[in-house]
């Protein structure tokens, strides 16, 4: 129960109407996870991940967690734009899994969508991927089955594409990554997953420990006046996090798949469910810095809005400082002529109407009482964003035989896989993603689309004057969202939420670009 927000006790005893699952390996026979290591590869070069079982003690509790060659988060992978690499996959786990190279505009074959660009790699197979990068940005990997275990269990981690351009970053004195997620763990270990079915279905898996680089208590040290970049990427499979970095300035500077048109100041990163955001941090006062996640939760029983904040870490800065040269051009924000040029050529679409749109919606059967009447209560109001699992144990015992998220075509009224979009290479689509505050439990939803990329045109009605490259996109209950699609690569890609649980409970479909 969050202790904030308490529930009826009723609901206290009512399981999942599946299975538990947990890996099975006993910890004490196993490795302890070992942190990130950095794998630079040129052009033509190979590299194997395994997928396998791993020890980590978080908390006291000493888990079996799954990790890409015995590291979690997975390695980092660092490229030069343009390059193309080999990727053998062992998988060791105890499930079946395939790697999605999240945001990579790649040749379709090698994806890894199971049942769509590949079939499953069973436990102890092997698949080889093929991976070309035409895009400097941020991006990362994960498993694409079942995601609301394997993913939740460690296995994830970063690829870094560096771009062409020499001077295409500002000059800083370090570069940081930061990967945020979080897990969920009782008194006896972790919370089992459902083995027939996803559990949480309803609101997603919330995790009650936070972590950063699979940690619960990141730390750096660094001097006074010291310019860090930081790459955030969100792991979760359902938090969206608002990161800040105690009264340090902020300089927004990119997202997924390159860089703003200009640089923003922002107090805080707002970043959804496998979303990366790009920020530079002065740090100018010697002490420590607190990074946290700010949000406001809801107790939905009682109809009551309550600050939530957790620190994630400590940025130590010493007394003795650096050479104040750079904290100079911190202070100047940077326009990136190179992007608004090239986004040039797609502003003539801006204006447009929509040329499709998906409705974003639930539909619920046979759950728990008092759940249905309290949810029925609960569209009188709602939090955009539900930033905070407020109802773990009422949450916890949907699942996706009783859950079902939906994308709908209003047009057909085709849902989920039904939906049957074609286009060319070439097209030029903008789609209006609307979130039902209708549904009877509004809840937002990160959009990813495979393959390709977007821009967001709009969010809430309000127009969006600094663009970037985006696959990913977080749509608040009850806002519609305008994104151009730039489909230029081939293929069958999936578009779906990216709460693991709600794509698990049905919230996906395929967009087709027919090859020419």
């Amino acid at each position: 129960m969050h202790p904030a927000a308490p529930m009826p006790a009723g609901l206290h005893r009512d399981p999942p109407d599946v299975a538990p699952y947990l890996p099975l390996a006993d910890p004490a026979g196993l490795s302890e996870a070992r942190p990130t290591r950095i794998v630079r590869l040129s052009d033509g070069d190979s590299l194997d991940l395994v997928a396998g079982p791993v020890r980590r003690t978080i908390g006291g509790r000493v888990l079996t967690l799954y990790g890409f060659n015995g590291q979690i988060p997975g390695p980092l992978i660092r490229v030069d734009q343009g390059a193309t690499i080999t990727v053998g996959f062992t998988n060791r786990t105890g499930l079946p899994s395939a790697i999605h190279w999240h945001g990579i505009r790649l040749d379709n074959a090698f994806d890894g969508v199971p049942h769509v660009t590949q079939e499953p790699v069973e436990p102890g197979g092997t698949f080889r991927y093929e991976i070309h990068f035409p895009d400097a940005g941020l991006y990362w990997y994960h498993p694409h089955h079942r995601e609301d275990i394997l993913q939740d269990l460690g296995l994830y981690g970063n690829l870094q594409v560096d771009a062409s351009d020499a001077g295409y970053w500002n000059p800083v004195s370090r570069e940081e990554y930061l990967v945020l997620d979080d897990i969920l763990i009782g008194e006896e270990g972790l919370i089992p997953y459902g083995e027939e079915a996803a559990t949480h279905a309803l609101m997603g898996r919330f995790g009650n420990v936070l972590l950063v680089n699979g940690e619960p208590e990141y730390r750096l040290e660094i001097d006074r006046n010291e310019i860090v970049r930081f790459f955030l990427t969100n792991v979760s499979a359902t938090r969206t996090f608002n990161v800040s970095f105690g009264e340090a300035p902020i300089k927004l500077v990119a997202s997924d798949a390159g860089r703003f048109e200009r640089e923003e100041w922002v107090a805080s990163v707002a970043i959804a469910p496998a979303e990366r955001y790009i920020v530079e941090v002065l740090f100018d006062t010697p002490g420590e810095v607190a990074l946290t996640n700010r949000v406001r939760a809801i107790d939905h029983l009682n109809g009551r809005f309550f600050p939530e904040i957790d620190t994630l870490g400590v940025v130590a800065v010493a007394a003795g400082e650096t050479s104040r040269e750079r904290a100079e051009a911190f202070s100047r924000l940077g326009v990136n002529e190179a992007v608004s040029a090239e986004i040039d050529r797609y502003r003539s679409h801006f204006e447009r109407p929509p040329d499709r749109e998906l409705v974003l919606t639930v539909e619920a059967d046979s759950l728990p009482f008092p759940l249905g009447m309290l949810l029925r209560l609960d569209r009188a109001y709602f939090n955009p964003v539900e930033w905070s699992g407020t109802m773990p144990v009422m949450n916890w015992a949907t699942t996706g035989r009783q859950v079902r998220w939906i994308l709908r075509d209003p047009a057909t009224g085709k849902e989920n896989q039904e939906i049957d979009w074609r286009f060319r290479p070439g097209d030029v689509v903008k789609l209006r993603l609307t979130n039902s505050a209708d549904a009877l439990h509004a809840m937002q939803h990160p959009i990813h689309l495979h393959g390709q990329r977007f821009l967001v045109l709009s969010q809430g009605g309000v127009a969006n004057d600094n663009l970037v490259w985006k696959d990913t996109l977080l749509v608040p209950a009850g806002e519609a969202a305008d994104i151009l699609l730039d489909l230029s690569n081939p293929g069958r890609w999936m578009l779906h939420c990216h709460i693991a649980e709600h794509l698990e409970a049905g919230m996906q479909t395929i967009i087709t670009v027919e090859p020419e």
